[in-house]
């Protein structure tokens, strides 16, 4: 029998290491199996069925000058009835030229209504404000980077004929941008993640969240984020579960999003998602148990512990050392070398990258380790409390640059 430190060192470092492996692999491996040869709801509005509820659009932007117009374009540019759709947009307190081209194209859909703010306000506070004007039973949220194909806002729609259904995401996709940045990364996570979202409706009609970017909610289950929220989609998208909604992913409600090359650009993202993320842990911590249920068991399968894998990849180390220092043997030994290695890997990236070197699986383990910081810090800031909900927007189109 090992001795009590080697044992309690011994179930932190494989406990550790089988929470990370069933959030990577082994849940999405198990929901691919449970989803295999099943459809999600099929209660479904026709085309053109004169039964198609009225749709609003709500859109919070800030100095969005670069891609407000194509995103104005690409909306009503749909084969949804135009008589059924408006298009809110608030404007929180820009000082570029969207505001300018906003009231431009005002004038050219008389179905754009637009709302400017005088001061910061926060993407919630925007949204709330919008959500309250707005009267339609279907609401489409949407960010100004993401550009709507000509049926998008129909498939996200058909669903709502099914009472039951509360929330309907779309299948956001990226263009591969080039080697040197990560947009393919970010590409290739993006594509996982729509996979899992869809299956996860599938089996249990419990999608865990749906990409903020664009989603449709109904209007009876649609409840605004708190303004003190930094990620107002997840808790609308869990508000829809916690009222016992479903929610699914449609795959064929197809829109592209240009997201950053920059590996700074998406730390700092990611970094401020993930305080937000653990603002809604705690909010929506009765969805957690018990942890059997359908929507409790994806919940943390898919996010929470997703969430804590940097913790859990700080204790792994911490017990594998802890078993080294007290003389384990050389499997130990190596897997500690390995665990050292694998971080000091995104230096070896990087100093290739200056060489203008780009290897795809060095790409990808920077990505992962970065991400992980990104998470960190989020919790970091989270414990410190949450100073404000005012955003900027990221950097975009470094490939035209």
């Amino acid at each position: 029998m090992l001795p009590l430190p080697d044992a309690l060192a011994a179930a932190g470092l494989w406990g550790g290491l089988g929470l990370v492996a069933h959030t990577y692999v082994l849940f999405p491996a198990l929901l691919a199996r449970l989803a295999r040869g099943r459809q999600q709801n099929t209660d479904l509005y026709v085309p053109d069925s004169p039964e198609l509820p009225r749709v609003d659009v709500l859109l919070a932007v800030y100095n969005e000058e670069q891609v407000i117009e194509q995103k104005i374009h690409s909306t009503f540019a749909t084969t949804y009835p135009p008589d059924k759709l408006t298009f809110y947009i608030g404007s929180d307190n820009s000082s570029d030229r969207t505001n300018a081209l906003v009231e431009q194209l005002a004038r050219q859909y008389p179905q754009l209504q637009f709302r400017p703010f005088g001061q910061r306000t926060g993407k919630p506070g925007v949204m709330e404000a919008l959500s309250a004007e707005a009267t339609a039973p279907v609401l489409v949220l949407t960010d100004a980077n993401v550009f709507f194909t000509p049926d998008t806002l129909y498939h996200l729609v058909k669903h709502f004929r099914n009472p039951r259904v509360g929330q309907v995401g779309g299948n956001i996709l990226n263009p591969d941008h080039r080697q040197d940045g990560i947009s393919g990364q970010e590409k290739a996570y993006l594509e996982r993640e729509n996979l899992i979202k869809y299956q996860e409706g599938v089996v249990w009609g419990s999608m865990i969240g749906a990409f903020g970017g664009c989603f449709a909610v109904r209007r009876a289950c649609y409840h605004p984020a708190p303004r003190t929220f930094i990620v107002d989609d997840f808790f609308i998208s869990m508000a829809v579960l916690q009222d016992g909604y479903q929610a699914l992913n449609e795959l064929a409600a197809v829109c592209h999003e240009d997201v950053s090359d920059k590996l700074p650009e998406e730390f700092r993202r990611k970094a401020r998602i993930s305080a937000g993320n653990f603002q809604n842990l705690v909010a929506f911590r009765r969805l957690l148990w018990p942890p059997w249920r359908g929507v409790s068991f994806a919940y943390w399968s898919h996010k929470v512990l997703r969430w804590l894998t940097p913790l859990l990849l700080l204790l792994m180390l911490l017990c594998n050392a802890l078993l080294v220092l007290r003389g384990a043997g050389w499997f130990y030994q190596l897997m500690l070398a390995g665990q050292v290695a694998a971080p000091a890997l995104v230096l070896l990236d990087g100093a290739l990258h200056r060489a203008g070197v780009h290897l795809r699986l060095l790409r990808f383990i920077t990505h992962f380790y970065s991400m992980n910081g990104a998470l960190l810090l989020g919790l970091g800031r989270f414990l410190r409390g949450v100073k404000t909900t005012i955003w900027e927007p990221t950097q975009r189109f470094q490939h035209k640059r």
